[in-house]
């Protein structure tokens, strides 16, 4: 199925012609663009609609808040579109179009005028990755990968299968809910994921569901393509504002994600990204959810954790009390901070790990020794309850 593409707010007439005067100038900032097929996605009707979020831009995008480059990715760039942040683990950036344009991405600054991190001409970042043993993940991103030609992905796809260390390959990808046809309409590109996706060296696909809207139909008979050609599929989203910032949303996304073989990897908290401000949702609140959702779902969809991509590392958010939260590193960019657990004082409003603030070790060893003394005392309780057991029921004949 061939889709038509729209670049120009004035194409969309559901849009009032005030509003779109407004929005155009938001699009002057942050690109805008997408299909006919998703468009037919919104219900017009409500001035919420979820999918109408994602993709129509709003006026408060140009809000003074946030950063373009949130996580310091410009940090971890080692040659031209090749990211190396964890050990095993390298990002290829290379494409620069997607086939729709979130509103909340927080990679909206490759859409930009005179930026180069994302390139088509791959050839370093794979000379990078065959000279560095230790990477056996690498993960194509951008952009949308699976927007290049598959002419072009024939290309990077066995370039990577001929480097005797890369043993996974992931493809981070939205296209199965932009445009599912892009796996169903072209055989070519089905064969040469059967080809490169081996028994023990497989494809991934990233799948990017944010709601159970966008699994219509044809997305999950999409999904059912990839399956069938080898390719094994998880979903990773963000927890967004006006999107999926509901329990009953986010569980249904899993439940039925769950369900199509494509389980949820991970849930997001948003990054702080510039003009991402009407879609932040408070870390607890993004907890809340995450955890109320999961009480709905199978075993097989909680395996999802709920983390932020810090620019320190991948950080999981653990617990929350009335007190404190609690908080661990996934992944971490320095090898000290690999697990590290992380006690900080309790901020509903707070969105990121930078807003704050920890507390003091001496409070965290008061902490511990307080719960010591209390696990000492219910320990010594419990035995004395034995004891007391006992001699009751090992009484005189």
């Amino acid at each position: 199925m061939k889709l038509r593409y729209i670049t120009d707010i004035d194409k969309i007439a559901q849009i009032p012609a005030d509003q779109r005067e407004k929005l155009k100038q938001v699009s002057k900032k942050y690109a805008f663009r997408l299909n006919d097929y998703y468009l037919g996605l919104i219900n017009w009707d409500d001035p919420n609609d979820p999918i109408r979020n994602l993709v129509i831009p709003q006026e408060n995008e140009l809000s003074d808040w946030g950063d373009l480059d949130a996580s310091n990715e410009k940090d971890v760039t080692r040659v031209p579109g090749l990211q190396h942040k964890y050990p095993h683990t390298a990002l290829l950036l290379c494409n620069e179009v997607c086939g729709a344009y979130c509103r909340y991405c927080f990679r909206k600054r490759l859409f930009m005028n005179d930026n180069d991190e994302a390139v088509l001409d791959v050839s370093e970042g794979l000379k990078y990755i065959a000279e560095t043993p230790r990477i056996t993940n690498v993960l194509l991103t951008g952009g949308d990968p699976l927007l290049l030609s598959t002419k072009r992905l024939r290309y990077i796809l066995e370039s990577l299968r001929a480097i005797p260390h890369v043993q996974i390959i992931r493809i981070g990808s939205k296209m199965p809910a932009f445009n599912p046809w892009r796996i169903l309409d072209d055989p070519d590109l089905q064969a040469l994921l059967r080809e490169c996706s081996t028994k023990d060296k497989r494809i991934y696909l990233m799948a990017h569901f944010d709601h159970p809207r966008e699994l219509t139909p044809q997305a999950i008979e999409g999904i059912d393509c990839f399956i069938r050609n080898g390719v094994i599929c998880c979903n990773q989203c963000p927890v967004l504002r006006g999107i999926n910032d509901d329990s009953e949303v986010l569980a249904e996304l899993f439940r039925k994600l769950s369900f199509i073989g494509c389980p949820p990897y991970y849930l997001f908290q948003g990054r702080p990204t510039a003009g991402n401000e009407p879609f932040a949702v408070p870390i607890i609140r993004g907890y809340e959810l995450f955890e109320e959702a999961k009480r709905h779902v199978s075993g097989l969809a909680k395996r999802l954790r709920f983390v932020m991509s810090h620019e320190t590392g991948k950080i999981e958010i653990v617990g929350v009390d009335s007190l404190f939260m609690y908080l661990c590193y996934h992944r971490a960019k320095d090898p000290a901070n690999e697990g590290r657990f992380m006690i900080f004082h309790r901020d509903d409003n707070a969105v990121w790990l930078d807003d704050l603030r920890p507390v003091l070790p001496e409070r965290v060893a008061g902490m511990l020794g307080a719960s010591q003394r209390l696990a000492s005392d219910a320990a010594g309780t419990a035995i004395e309850r034995e004891h007391a057991h006992t001699a009751t029921s090992v009484g005189p004949e």
